[in-house]
C-alpha cells in the first residue's frame, strides 16, 4: 500500500481557517438553539449543528494524524447560554444564512487549494451541507415573510451589444446616468441585504460587550454599515427602485453578552471579509463607473476598519496565529 501523501502547507492553512470558522458557528448555533422559540428554526439549526460537529471532529483527526496541534478555535468558554435572548424576529436564521454564504465562498477557494483526496472530499461534503442549509434558511425567511425578494423586471425579448462608451459613464456635466442593469442591481441588493444583517449583529454586540475599546470599535462598524446602506439606497432610489426592507431581526434590551469578545471580534472579521469580497465582484462586473468608484471607496473604508480590528485582537491576545511556514 503506498504511503499516504502528507498534508501540504496550503491544505494545512485552509483547514486551520476552516476549523476556526466552524467552531465559531457551532458556538453561535448553541446559543441560538437554546433561545429559539420556533420549532422549525430549532430543527434546522440543530440539524446543522450535528453535521458541522461531525465535520469538525473529522478535521481534528486530520490535524492529529499529521502530528499537528489542533487549533484552539472557539470552545464552550466563548458562549454563555445563560445570557437572555439578544436578537428576536428571525435574526438567528438571518445570521445563519449569512454565515453559510461566507462558508460557500471559503469552501470553493479552499477546495482549489487542496490536492489530497480526503481533504478534497471534506470540502465537497462541507459545500454540500452549506448549499443545503443556505437553501433551507432562505426558504424559511421567505415563508415567514422576514425577507423580501429582489425586484422583478420585464424579461428581455432580444439581445444586444454595447457600442457606445457613454454606457460606462455614471456621471456627466448634466448629472444624468443611465439606468442600472440587472447585474449591477444584483450586487447593490446583496450589499443592502448583508449590511442590514451586519448592522443588527453589531448593535447586539455593542449593547452587550463589557470592553470599552471593543464597544467603540463596534460602534464604528455600525456607522460604516449605515453609510453603505444609505448610499446604496440613494443609488436605487435614483433609479426609482425601492430599497429592500427587512422586517426581520430585532435587538432586545438584554445587556448580558452571549459570546466572548474574542468570538464577536472574529465574527465581525469574517463579515468584513464577505463585504470586501462582494465589493470586489461589484467593482469588477459593474459597468457604470460611479458604481465602481463607490465600491472602491467602500472597500478602502472596510479594509481600514478590518485592519483596525485585527490590531485590536492582537492587542487583546485574541488572534490565534496560523501555522508557520517551517520547511
Amino acid at each position: 500500500m503506498p504511503e499516504e501523501t502528507k498534508m501540504s502547507a496550503s491544505e494545512l492553512g485552509a483547514l486551520w481557517m476552516t476549523y476556526h470558522k466552524k467552531t465559531m458557528i457551532l458556538r453561535i448555533l448553541e446559543y441560538f438553539i437554546d433561545k429559539s422559540d420556533d420549532q422549525k428554526a430549532t430543527d434546522l439549526m440543530s440539524d446543522l449543528w450535528n453535521q458541522l460537529h461531525s465535520l469538525t471532529l473529522e478535521m481534528e483527526t486530520m490535524f492529529k494524524n499529521e502530528g499537528a496541534a489542533v487549533p484552539n478555535g472557539f470552545t464552550e468558554k466563548d458562549v454563555q447560554l445563560e445570557a437572555p435572548k439578544l436578537w428576536d424576529n428571525g435574526f438567528d436564521i438571518m445570521l445563519c444564512r449569512i454565515l453559510k454564504e461566507i462558508s460557500a465562498g471559503m469552501y470553493v477557494l479552499h477546495l482549489t487549494m487542496s490536492y489530497r483526496q480526503d481533504i478534497i472530499k471534506l470540502y465537497r461534503d462541507m459545500s454540500e451541507v452549506t448549499e443545503t442549509f443556505y437553501g433551507h434558511f432562505t426558504q424559511y425567511l421567505l415563508d415567514k415573510k422576514l425577507y423580501t425578494r429582489p425586484n422583478y423586471v420585464n424579461m428581455p425579448k432580444s439581445t444586444d451589444y454595447i457600442t457606445d462608451k457613454n454606457y460606462l459613464k455614471g456621471t456627466n456635466i448634466f448629472g444624468k446616468k443611465r439606468t442600472l442593469n440587472t447585474v449591477e442591481y444584483g450586487y447593490l441588493y446583496h450589499a443592502m441585504e448583508t449590511n442590514i444583517v451586519g448592522m443588527q449583529l453589531l448593535q447586539g454586540f455593542t449593547q452587550t460587550t463589557k470592553d470599552e475599546e471593543v464597544k467603540k470599535y463596534f460602534m464604528e462598524g455600525i456607522a460604516l454599515t449605515k453609510e453603505i446602506i444609505r448610499e446604496t439606497s440613494d443609488i436605487l432610489l435614483e433609479n426609482n427602485i425601492q430599497p429592500p426592507a427587512t422586517p426581520g431581526g430585532t435587538v432586545t434590551n438584554s445587556t448580558m453578552p452571549p459570546f466572548s469578545e474574542k468570538l464577536m471580534m472574529f465574527c465581525n472579521y469574517l463579515l468584513d471579509g464577505l463585504s470586501l469580497g462582494g465589493g470586489g465582484f461589484s467593482v469588477g462586473f459593474s459597468l457604470r463607473n460611479d458604481l465602481q468608484y463607490k465600491n472602491m471607496i467602500f472597500a478602502k473604508d472596510l479594509f481600514q476598519y478590518q485592519r483596525k480590528g485585527v490590531n485590536l485582537m492582537m492587542a487583546k491576545g485574541w488572534l490565534e496565529e496560523p501555522p508557520k511556514m517551517n520547511l
